[in-house]
Order: C-alpha cells, then structure tokens, then sequence
C-alpha cells in the first residue's frame, strides 16, 4: 500500500514538474522578452487576420469530423452490446470527453459514455477499452516511425549496428501492440495468471466477442481520425509561420503524439504540458523555432479538448446516471 502511494506521489510530482517546465517555458519564450511578445502578437494578428486564417479556420471545420470519427467508433461498439443510434454515440463521446476532462488519464470518458447506455455497462467498459486500445495502436505504429526517423537521422546517423537494432526493436513493439487486438484471448489469460491485474478480466471479457470485421473497421476509424488530428497540427502550424517539411515534420507530429500519450496525466489540462515539451523538441531539431511550436500546440489543444469539453456540459446537466432495468437482447454480430 505503501509502495502504491509512492508511485502516486511520483507521478503526481513527475506531472507537476512537466507542467511547471511548461510554463516556464512559455513565459520566457513568449512573455519575459518584449521583441518575442510582440512576435507573438504579430502571430496571433496573422492567424486570425492575415495569411493563417485558412489554415485555423479549416482546423476548425475539422472538430466536428474529428469527434464524429470517435462517436462513429463508439457506435461501431456500442451497438455490438445494444441497439443504439448515432446520435446517443456522439453525445456519449462528448460526455465521456467533459467527463474525462478533469479525472486522472481521463477515466471520466468510461463512465460518460457508459452511462449512456441502458445495459450491460459492465461489458461497456471493455467496449471503451478496446476503442482507446485501437487508438493507441495506430499512435503507436505511427509515433514509433516517427521517433525511429529522429533517432536514425540524429542521433544514431554514425552507429549502423544501433541503428539496426533499434529498427528491429521499433518492428517488435509494433507486432506486440497489434496481438492483443486480435488475439484478445491472450490477453485475459495473461490477466488471470497476474494476480494484481487479475481483477479486470471480467471487464474484458467481452473483447473476444468482437468480430474481425468489426476490430478492421474500429482500427480503420482510428487511424482517419489520427490523420484528421495530425492534420490539424500541421494546420495550425503553417497558419504561426511553420515552416517544416513536410516528411520530417509530420515524422515530429507523430513522435509528439506518442510520448504524450505515454506518459499518464492528471487531467486533460495537464496533457499540455507533455505535448509542449515533446513537440519543441523535435521540431526544435528541425530547425523550427519554438514560438509557432508552442502557439500551434496550445491552439490544437484549445480547438480539440477544451470547446468540446465546455459543449458537452450541456449534455452532462441532462444525465441520466440511473435508468430503469430493461431486457436488452445482445447482438452477437456488428
């Protein structure tokens, strides 16, 4: 119990510091200097003015279709369990997203879209599961090429033999990634021989229950919406004045996306910090300079996360936590 509390408190301390480096950075790269102050006003002016406004204005049109991939994924799995429409899917996505907005890893987004749902919510909770776990692969294999492109380019340019290794390293994370998705049986027998994770079996169980056809199309939904995302990024990018290549700067966008994803967060507000962080980085090894990094991050975070969020309050006030039991008959196929 105590060891549990440490590993708390260090995540907890690790998340604070990320946030604190953030913000640092942010106020000496855009506030403690009046020339980079008044460059980040003339970037604003550009963006909501001037050339950018294309680009944010796209970026925006792109919301909707980005969480409309997502309720489309949850409808794919929803309906697996009930008869569910379209419509309820994409108010679930956006309760779960408010919802998740303010607990740790954004668990809120089990119960938001579990609530929605008028049987088997146990089962629903693999369902959510196997959505984000399809995400997770597609930011995986895609982060994971990106992250190699950086290694063998900057790093590893002079070391053959390192380089090799780690490509082949790269390939196996890939593959081991993947086996869990289509072989979820695997994965509920390496649960029950675990005794600590034992206790979320019976939550999964029900992803063997999903047919290939149905985990194709999921994984499919996954990766459009992982390219609608990418693309926002590389939108808000040019419209602050980025100006990276477009092979090395979308290999940035991905590597960016998996080492947030990697790290656990206290809320989504704290996921800002891991994405500055990583996305100055490597597009700082592009040769980029950090304020249009910054400023396209922080726009991609306000535009996807924080309006979606503040709109689903409104369906969040009209919860129905409790619902009367009814006799849902399961649909074996989706």
């Amino acid at each position: 119990m105590e060891l549990t509390s440490r590993r708390r408190l260090l995540v907890v301390a690790g998340k604070l510091l990320v946030t604190l480096l953030t913000l640092g950075l942010l106020y000496h790269s855009v506030f403690a200097a009046p020339d980079t102050a008044a460059a980040w006003r003339a970037l604003l002016a550009s963006a909501l003015t001037g050339a950018g406004r294309g680009p944010v204005l796209l970026a925006l049109a792109l919301v909707p279709v980005n969480w409309g991939l997502e309720a489309w994924k949850w409808w794919r799995l929803a309906r697996h369990l009930e008869p569910v429409s379209f419509r309820r899917s994409f108010r679930a996505v956006l309760v779960g997203l408010t919802l998740g907005f303010v607990t740790p890893n954004r668990v809120g987004d089990y119960a938001g879209r579990i609530i929605e749902l008028k049987s088997r919510r146990l089962d629903a909770l693999g369902a959510v599961f196997l959505g984000r776990y399809c995400q997770l692969v597609v930011t995986v294999v895609a982060g994971s090429m990106g992250l190699l492109y950086f290694l063998l380019v900057f790093y590893l340019r002079n070391y053959p033999a390192s380089g090799l290794g780690v490509t082949v390293a790269a390939l196996a994370l890939n593959a081991a990634v993947l086996l869990p998705l289509y072989r979820s049986q695997l994965l509920l027998t390496a649960l029950a021989l675990i005794k600590p994770l034992r206790r979320f079996q019976p939550y999964l169980a029900v992803m063997p229950t999903y047919p290939a056809r149905t985990l194709h199309a999921v994984l499919a939904l996954s990766g459009l919406r992982y390219l609608v995302f990418a693309g926002q990024f590389g939108l808000l990018l040019l419209a602050y004045g980025g100006q990276a290549p477009f092979g090395p700067g979308a290999a940035a966008i991905a590597g960016t996306f998996l080492l947030k994803s990697l790290v656990p967060s206290l809320n989504a507000l704290a996921d800002v910090g891991v994405r500055e962080l990583s996305a100055t980085h490597l597009f700082g090894l592009l040769g980029q300079p950090a304020l249009p990094v910054l400023s396209a991050s922080l726009s991609l975070w306000v535009l996807n996360i924080a309006l979606p969020s503040a709109s689903g309050l409104l369906f969040v006030l009209r919860l129905k936590v409790f619902r009367k039991k009814k006799a849902v008959k399961p649909l074996v196929a989706s």
